[in-house]
């Protein structure tokens, strides 16, 4: 049974629903009509091919971007029409984890998980050193509190991001390429922890990745970015049986008849 198969999701509330949401930049117009629903307590893989559009998506998510035209709706609450203050309210249930980690090198570890909630909650130095220590040791994390990001390893600089954007408890989790630069087996450290940290914190998960098939077990609903909106959003199983002739063709492209990343792989998850 695979990870995906594992899941028990007793929600279908909407987390996060794009309505018709189109963005140019100057004469290209990148999302052309996205329409995208991802319920509450699932994990939704945004996946295309390179400069379709996958991280302006996540931008507009993140209230990083306003939309040309449509709307971007976060438990019912629009994004796109949000005042500064009504946005700021609406990341709160926000989590991050950037393709690059976006450590900050001057700080140690332990600072930098704690800066969330340092700079957006009201809590003490005991509470947080508390909240900051279980989350670091649910990522394996130990005896790095003092430590500064160049003197850890890139698999466990991504461990920490995790930590950080999980240390507020969020209700959605956005993850950028999480992978990048890893080996397999780093990227499967990665994935399992991805896993045990969102059966426990239940948290609603969505993440544009490249890391096809791979990124699959994990998923409950892949959605294709092509020509400018998303072809389909439905589970890995279906995606990889679609008649759609542009998911069959990124399947064959970036799949292949058979997975030769499954064989690839040392440690499976």
């Amino acid at each position: 049974m695979t990870v995906k198969q594992e899941k028990q999701f007793s929600s279908a509330r909407i987390a996060i629903e794009l309505v018709d949401v189109k963005k140019s930049f100057g004469n290209q117009q990148v999302l052309s009509g996205v329409n995208l629903q991802v319920e509450e307590g699932t994990t939704t893989v945004i996946v295309g091919a390179s400069g379709q559009g996958k991280s302006v998506i996540l931008k507009h998510m993140l209230g990083l971007m306003k939309p040309d035209a449509g709307q971007i709706k976060v438990f019912g609450q629009d994004v796109a029409s949000a005042s500064r203050r009504q946005l700021k309210e609406i990341r709160k249930d926000f989590g991050v984890l950037f393709q690059n980690v976006a450590l900050f090198d001057s700080m140690t570890i332990y600072d930098n998980v704690a800066l969330p909630l340092r700079e957006r909650t009201e809590a003490g130095e005991e509470e947080i050193r508390a909240n900051v220590e279980e989350k670091l040791n649910m990522m394996d994390l130990h005896g790095v509190h003092e430590k500064f990001p160049a003197q850890i390893s890139g698999g466990m600089q991504k461990r920490v991001g995790l930590a950080r954007a999980l240390v507020l408890d969020p209700k959605i989790v956005f993850f950028d390429e999480p992978t990048t630069g890893l080996d397999v087996l780093k990227s499967n450290e990665i994935y399992r922890l991805f896993h045990d940290t969102q059966a426990r914190l239940r948290y609603t998960a969505v993440i544009v990745s490249h890391d096809v098939p791979k990124i699959f077990k994990l998923s409950d609903r892949v959605a294709l970015l092509a020509e400018g909106v998303i072809q389909s959003s439905i589970s890995p199983e279906e995606f990889q049986r679609s008649d759609n002739p542009l998911i069959r063709h990124f399947v064959e492209t970036t799949m292949g008849p058979i997975y030769s990343s499954e064989k690839e792989e040392t440690a499976p998850l």
